[in-house]
Order: C-alpha cells, then structure tokens, then sequence
C-alpha cells in the first residue's frame, strides 16, 4: 500500500489568516457575533408560543416553588443571610436565559457551590477576628442590613482593610462571597476565551460523582447542630468533618428539645413524600411541592407558637425586602480569594457543561461548550455586582424541569419571576422559620448523593480502578477538605492512567486453527502455536516510561534475554580458544569441566523470528523508537529477524524520522507488515 503524499501547510500563512478573518469587522460578522453571544436573539423569534408556552410556564412556577426554599436553606452553607440567595436565585436565571445554549438546566444556587463559597467565608471571616457563631446578638430595634452590620461592628470593634470602617460581620461576609464570585467569573471568562474547556476532561465521572458524595457528607456533618439545636463553634481548615463529629458528640446534652422534634418531623414527612413522588412519578403531572408546605407550616407553628421566645429555637430572623444598591467587589479581597476560585470555577463549569451536554443528547440538539463557559463566567461576574454568590447547574432541580414540560429558556424567566415576588412582597414571613427545617432540607436533598454508597459494589464489579478513584476522591473531599479533595482525585486519576499504561498487559500470541487470526495464548484455548515464530504484544504506547517494562515482558515470555545470551555465547567462545590453545580437546567440548563453565554452554534457541503485534502501540517517542532499534540490533546478532505488524501510520512515521529503517527505507517491505499472518507468512519463508 502505498501513503499518500500530504500537502505542507504553511502554519504561519494559516495563523496569519485566522488573525485576518478575525480581526476583520463586517456588518454581517458583528451582527453574527452578538448573536452567537447572545443566544436568546435566535431562538426566541422562532419560539413557538401554542407548543411551548404552557410547558414553560409551568415547569418555571414549580421549579421558582423549590427555588425558594432551598434558597433560603443553601444560605446556612454559604454563612449568609438568606437575601442573599434569593439574589442569586433570581439574577442566575435571568441571565442564563439570555446567554445559555442548554434549553433545559436549571442555572442558581446548588449546595456543593455554596457550600465551598460558605468554607472561604467562614475562614476569612475568623482571619480577620469575627465570631463565627450564627446566633451573635442581633441589631438593637432594626432588622435592616445595614443596621445589623453596623451593630456588628459596635460589638467587635473591628476596621477591614480595603472597608469602609462601619461594615461588620455580615457585610464583610458578602464582600468575600462577591469577591470570590466575580474572580471565578472571571476565570471562566477567560477559559472561554483561551478555550481551555479541554480541562473539564480531567474531572472523570468517578471523580466528580466521589468529589460530590465528600461533599455531601461534609454538608450533612455541618447540618447536624441545627437539627438538633446545639451551639459549636464552625470548624474550618482541614479535617473538619472529624472536629464537627466530637464537638457534637461533646455538647450533645445541650441539644434543644424543640428543635429534635421538629427535626424528626420534618425529615420523615420529607422523606415519605419523595419515596413516594419517585413511586408514582409516571403519574403525578408535576412534582409535589413539598419543601414549599413544610416550610410554610413550620413557619406558622413556630410563630403562632413561640418557639423562639418559649424554647429558644434558632430562626431565620429578618429577611428584607426589595434590593440592595450595586457594589463593586472590593480589588483586595479578590487578592485574597483568587487561588480559592480557581476550583470553584472549574467545579460550577463542569457540572453545567456536563448536565447541558446530557440533556441536549436526551433531546437531539446541541449545545457550544465554549458559549456555556461564557454563560456561567456571566452568571458569577454579573450578579457578583448585586450582592450574589457563585452559581452552577442542579441536577434534581433539571430534571424536576424536564418532567413537568419545560421545552426553552423561558422556563427560567418564570422562575426568576416567582423569586422576584418572594424578594419584594413575602420574604419578611420567613421571620420565624427554624433554622433546624433549613437543615432537614438541606439533609434530604443530599438523598442523591448519598446513595452513591449503595452503587460500590456494583461500580467495583465494572471497574476496580474507577472504584478506587471514587474512594480516593470521596474520602479526601470529606475528611480533609472540599478542594484538597478535587486536586488529590484529579491527580490519583491521572496517576492511575499513567501506571496503566506503565504496567500494560502483555501477550505471546498463538494462531486460531485454519484461519489468519492470532490471540492471547493464556486467554483462550485451542491455538496452535507458530513453528520457529514468537509473536509478542504491548498493549500500550511505548514511551519513556514503560521501556524498561517492555523489554522485560519481551524477554520473560520469549524465554530470551538477547544480552545476556550474547555474553554468554562470547565468554564460551572465550573460553574454548583459551582450551584449545593448552590443547585441551576434552575440556574444550565441555567434559569434565566444572558446573561454572557448563553454564556458558550456548541456549538453544527456539525460534529464529520475532514479530511484534504494534496494534495496540498508538503512539512512539523517542525513547520507544530507539528501544525498537535496540531489540532489532540485539536479536540480530543472534541470527532472529524481528517484525512489525499492524503499525499506525504515526508509528510507522515515528520509526522513519528515528532511522528504524535505515536510510533510503529500501528493507522497510520486508520489516513492516499490514497483518500478523503477513509477518508469519515471510517468517516461515525465511531460511
């Protein structure tokens, strides 16, 4: 067969190019670009009203029901007021309607980034002398923002460098969360930029699915004091899930009556209605809005009946109505988050490309990775600017989504608009609710997460590597913390990547009777073995790493080290011209010499050809050509042909460029052979 002859391309003629056509300015490309920026622009002309609407509409209102609740919940991970999220809740869909490729994610708040959003806040905040304690003494006749700030600043005295004087614990808190939000908007900005998406291929299922389980036990941990009502200090730094356990278990005589009942009730009502919604789903036309009725019920008997006041119940307390004037993130508080957001980023980015890419598959369309990038970039740099925190796509609140009929973007608005009538009308009724049915269900929707224990064994019959990944991730992201471990299961994954390919699995070949097929000799019976022919696979590219490994099994399972035969064959010649000069004929041929010198005796070899299956080889570096050079040399001199079958045509190029072939590639026919039976068949002929 002969290669085709490719063109040269000029690769600075082509770049000079791309920059032209880039750099260019029409009215087309600028109206084009807009466009690509801003989705919404073309597919909203064509939305089909009578189709979609109804669907729409509904799927937002359910959706903007749960958006709610567990907004206000998810403000207890995040360490701020519960406002706060109900910010982010609504600026999320908004702008994720306008810039989003994905007809179907749900873009807000999602426990997993809060949670890592709450852990920087809490460190800061005890960095710069605050007291972590979410019962500190409320404002004094004012439940306002700015009163309680100030209030807090009264009662710890403290001046923030890069703050103005008078804010407190509270404004200091979201001036860490809006910093550290806008700085990881930022960096998803510019992977979009240098399109650096390709990164998000380093995150494997087995390590987001253990990244986020760790996480969840880490959020169930920090959940526990509210659900039964103690009062300890929140842990930080490494190993908090172990501190939180033996303080619980230390002040677990302290725990609040009220707070047990209502916790016990909460969560088996929660419980039972999503056993039994997952039960009837296929009948049910839209998810019960459980979380919603809890709420309001705890909220009326906590108010009605005084648990605060009689029991000591903790509460939200005030959550204000309308919006906050825009701040700009404070510069020196980015500085200070700016290593902290590079993980979040890449976590809120992955999830959302990874749910668009699920759900466009589901439904036969597509999405531009890159314009998500860009989208959820926005989705933190905007509202950053309007006292919101970082946001990313929710799997169950997706799903929820698709099943009650959501069919575009629009579904997003509606939601937003449901937050917007909590923001500005009802969110000061919230005043009574008991933090412990916050926790409840915060727990309960940790049910997906959790039940990922209940998948080991049947993860480690598929794949025991992939199952160690998770173990690995998982107990790293739980026991040490959330970052630490996303990086240790990133580079445990690689690693394991990187010894598979070191230690690869390795073949002397047998043929199948009457045919041209060859295959693993220990792995099925019946093959025949080929006369004078050893056939040897690598299943691995063969680079630096694992040449060493390859010369080993080549030697172990040929039952020939070349070397070493050479050396032995050159002290045995040695040694019979030394006898023959004394003229010691009998010593000569090997009688009555002692057991050192039987062991120079020559090995009778038992095969005179070689041919290595390259099928699995996909790639050569240097150190692999020369290591192919090196056998073809060493058993040459032992009077064995060595062969090559199934070679890629990067390998092939790979052993030109490394003169495998010599230099006018005259032998490359009778070295290089399209199929193992092609190499068989010349080895048999050769004399």
């Amino acid at each position: 067969m002969e290669r085709k002859t490719h063109v040269k391309i000029n690769r600075k003629e082509v770049m000079l190019a791309k920059l032209r056509k880039t750099c260019s300015c029409t009215p087309q490309k600028l109206k084009n670009f807009v466009m690509d920026f801003f989705p919404v622009l073309r597919w909203l002309p064509k939305y089909q009203c009578k189709e979609y609407i109804w669907g729409d509409i509904m799927s937002g209102l359910v959706i903007g029901i749960i958006l709610v609740p567990q907004a206000i919940a998810y403000s207890l991970l995040a360490g701020l007021k519960p406002i706060y999220s109900l910010y982010t809740s609504f600026f999320a869909n908004i702008i994720y309607f306008l810039m989003g490729t994905s007809r179907h994610v749900s873009v807000g708040i999602f426990s997993l980034i809060s949670l890592m959003v709450g852990q920087v806040v809490d460190r800061e905040l005890l960095l710069a002398g605050f007291d972590l304690n979410d019962d500190a003494p409320p404002a004094l006749g004012d439940s306002s923002l700015q009163n309680d700030s100030l209030s807090n600043t009264t009662a710890f005295n403290l001046t923030i460098a890069g703050i103005n004087a008078e804010c407190g614990k509270e404004c200091y808190a979201i001036g860490i969360a809006t910093a550290l939000t806008f700085v990881a908007g930022v960096y998803q900005v510019l992977m979009g930029i240098f399109r650096l998406g390709f990164v998000s291929m380093y995150l494997s299922e087995s390590v987001l699915d253990g990244f986020a389980t760790g996480a969840s036990l880490t959020i169930l941990t920090a959940q526990v004091k509210y659900l039964i009502g103690i009062k300890i200090p929140r842990s930080q730094g490494h190993g908090m899930l172990v501190i939180t356990w033996i303080n619980i278990f230390r002040n677990i005589s302290q725990a609040n009556l009220c707070d047990v009942i209502t916790s016990a009730i909460c969560i088996v009502v929660l419980v039972a209605a999503k056993e039994l919604g997952d039960r009837y789903k296929h009948k049910l036309k839209f998810p019960l809005p459980t979380e919603l009725v809890v709420i309001a019920v705890a909220t009326l008997v906590s108010h009605y009946g005084k648990l605060n006041e009689v029991y000591a119940s903790s509460v939200s307390g005030a959550i204000p109505t309308g919006f906050i004037p825009p701040e700009v993130p404070q510069f020196n508080l980015m500085l200070r988050v700016a290593v902290d957001a590079l993980p979040l980023a890449l976590v809120s980015f992955v999830f959302t490309v990874s749910l668009s890419e699920m759900f466009a598959k589901k439904y036969a369309y597509t999405i531009r990775a890159n314009q998500e990038m860009f989208a959820v970039g926005f989705c933190n740099i905007i509202p950053s600017f309007f006292h919101s925190f970082a946001t990313s796509a929710a799997l169950a609140k997706t799903l929820v989504k698709t099943s009650t009929g959501c069919q575009t973007q629009v579904s997003g608005v509606i939601s937003a608009m449901v937050v917007l009538l909590v923001l500005l009308f009802l969110a000061p009724l919230f005043y009574s609710l008991q933090k412990c049915v916050l926790a409840c269900i915060i727990i309960v929707s940790l049910r997906g997460a959790l039940r990922k224990f209940r998948d080991v064994p049947a993860r480690y019959h598929v794949n025991k590597v992939d199952t160690l990944v998770w173990v690995i991730t998982m107990s790293a992201s739980a026991l040490v913390s959330t970052e630490i471990g996303l990086l240790v299961g990133m580079v445990f994954s690689m690693v394991c990547i990187v010894v598979r390919t070191q230690r690869p699995r390795t073949a002397l070949l047998g043929q199948i009777q009457d045919t041209g097929f060859y295959e693993d000799d220990l792995e099925y019976e019946n093959l025949s073995t080929v006369p004078k022919v050893k056939i040897f696979r690598f299943e691995a590219p063969l680079y630096y790493a694992n040449k060493n490994y390859f010369l080993k099994s080549l030697y172990r399972l040929t039952n020939l080290d070349p070397n070493l035969e050479a050396a032995r064959r050159k002290k045995y010649e040695k040694k019979e011209k030394q006898h023959l000069q004394k003229g010691n004929h009998r010593a000569a041929n090997g009688l009555g010499i002692g057991e050192t010198t039987l062991q120079l005796v020559p090995k009778q070899i038992d095969f005179q050809a070689l041919v290595v299956d390259c099928s699995s080889i996909s790639f050569l570096d240097t150190t692999g050509v020369n290591t192919l050079k090196e056998i073809l040399k060493d058993y040459k001199n032992l009077n064995i042909s060595v062969l090559l079958a199934c070679c890629n045509p990067s390998v092939i190029d790979s052993l030109k460029r490394g003169g495998y072939f010599g230099r006018d590639f005259g032998s490359m026919q009778e070295m290089v052979f399209y199929s193992i039976h092609n190499a068989v068949l010349f080895a048999k002929d050769q004399k």
